[in-house]
């Protein structure tokens, strides 16, 4: 859950108009065109070292790995939320984290934008919060059965009581604490373990006793995947070093932060009847080798490539930076979804959250694609709020939430840790799972993590929970009724 409010930064383009487009399909072809030519310039990067034009264990577009690799779907669903019928769940994120704690046995890697494990961090006398005081106990006591644990976190942007990760250093965990504020104007925003280099989770949960009771996660975990834990270890590496007192970025990453898994050579397994096609995505582009797909370049990738539907479960969407000064239009994401639904005919539903600390900005925004439906056209974009009730807890900040971050179309599912605004893609760290499944239908939905993510999706779209635009009126759980 975010915490922070505002950055400061202002990096980018301008877009301008040209005056060559006369008639309106010409002007659509030029807009098209035009956003193009600036996602170009946003994405600029340095050329790709030499020795990469076919990388190591290319094999026609992709690298296959003998890991056993098995992958589940994460979810926390805030207590008193209650679906009705037989629906889909994902493993409760609580018991996954435990899982993973007591299988480590060499080493624990955990990045999170923040920490805040018991009710005394934020002043809240919450029994809920026993589930992260029983976690942040299993952490402490790693050290004492000789497994190493390194966490790193973001400089703070929001002051709290917090002793979680001075408890952790004093039982002999390390801590590193990366200023992206200096670095980038961001912060630190993903969410992901590593253990032993061979399991990871990657999601939209902070280390929060809140995701773990009050607040709605979304996360996968992937066991047994030295290939992919080895990946993501790239990343961790990249942050462990920054978070050094005198660290600068590099102009270019060294070779040891390149990776043989991206959108063009992505990693294939096998594993219960289901073939996968994975690989990591990342932002900031500075923190990106040349060979990292950035994560929105995934995005636009994944977008693109769908032909017949694209489902969307973001805490927060806007076309815009929302935290740079002054604030820019950022149309990439929001372009790529209304060419998908006006030229290819693709079915969108955007599910967005909506909760107390909502921003009404964003309204005119979803209220302009849900304005862009036309059944009778052939173009389907359903925009709706996803509102939790806050019950009697009101009491507690930042809460009763839908924080998932996730997309999933008829080809590709993404996991991600970053909201869908400018900011997170420009100076914000985050990163991305994207897993591409073939499967036989009978285990399409219990096996495969892409049919899986899809059924939770269905769930929460027809639940009472989500709510159309139009139906909204005045609930005073959303601040975007208001």
């Amino acid at each position: 859950m975010s915490t922070y409010r505002r950055l400061d930064d202002s990096d980018i383009p301008d877009s301008g108009k040209s005056t060559s487009c006369v008639s309106l399909a010409v002007l659509l072809g030029c807009l098209t065109v035009l956003g193009v030519l600036i996602a170009i310039a946003v994405l600029e990067r340095p050329s790709p070292p030499k020795d990469h034009g076919t990388l190591p264990g290319d094999t026609g577009g992709s690298n296959f790995s003998t890991d056993q690799c098995s992958m589940d779907l994460v979810e926390s669903i805030p207590q008193h939320v209650e679906y009705k019928g037989n629906v889909t769940h994902g493993i409760p994120l609580e018991q996954a984290w435990k899982d993973l704690i007591s299988m480590a046995t060499d080493e624990v890697l955990v990045v999170s934008f923040y920490w805040t494990l018991t009710g005394e961090d934020i002043n809240i006398n919450c029994s809920s919060d026993i589930p992260g005081k029983n976690l942040l106990k299993d952490l402490e006591e790693l050290p004492s059965r000789n497994v190493s644990v390194r966490v790193v976190t973001s400089v703070p942007t929001v002051r709290n009581n917090s002793t979680d990760l001075k408890v952790l250093q004093e039982k002999g965990v390390q801590v590193r604490s990366v200023d992206f504020g200096r670095l980038t104007n961001g912060v630190l925003h993903s969410k992901f373990w590593i253990i032993d280099r061979r399991h990871v989770f990657i999601g939209s949960a902070n280390m929060d006793w809140r995701a773990l009771t009050q607040v709605k996660e979304l996360g996968a975990v992937i066991y047994n995947c030295s290939s992919v834990a080895q990946d993501l270890y790239k990343i961790f590496k990249s942050y462990w070093v920054m978070g050094q007192s005198n660290s600068s970025l590099p102009q270019r990453w060294p070779s040891e932060y390149d990776t043989d898994i991206n959108k063009h050579h992505p990693l294939m397994v096998e594993a219960d009847n289901v073939s996968s096609r994975i690989y990591l995505s990342s932002s900031p582009p500075s923190f990106c080798p040349s060979s990292r797909t950035q994560d929105l370049e995934a995005i636009l990738s994944i977008i693109t490539e769908a032909q017949h539907y694209i489902d969307v479960a973001v805490m927060e969407y806007s076309p815009t930076t929302r935290f740079l000064k002054p604030l820019r239009y950022w149309p990439f994401i929001d372009e790529a979804l209304r060419i998908a639904a006006f030229e290819r005919r693709v079915r969108i539903r955007m599910l967005i959250s909506c909760g107390r600390d909502s921003d009404p900005a964003i309204m005119p925004f979803l209220e302009s694609l849900a304005a862009m439906d036309s059944p009778r056209h052939g173009i389907n974009i359903q925009v709706k709020l996803f509102i939790l009730p806050v019950g009697n807890r009101s009491d507690i900040p930042y809460t009763r939430v839908n924080h998932n971050k996730y997309m999933v179309t008829d080809k590709v599912a993404y996991i991600g840790t970053s909201n869908w605004s400018g900011d997170y893609f420009l100076t914000t760290a985050g990163v991305g799972l994207v897993i591409s499944q073939h499967a036989p239908h009978p285990v399409w939905r219990t096996k495969a993590l892409q049919g899986q993510l899809r059924a939770v999706f269905d769930r929460d779209w027809f639940s009472e929970f989500a709510v159309y635009l139009n139906d909204l009126g005045n609930n005073p759980d959303c601040a975007l009724s208001t």
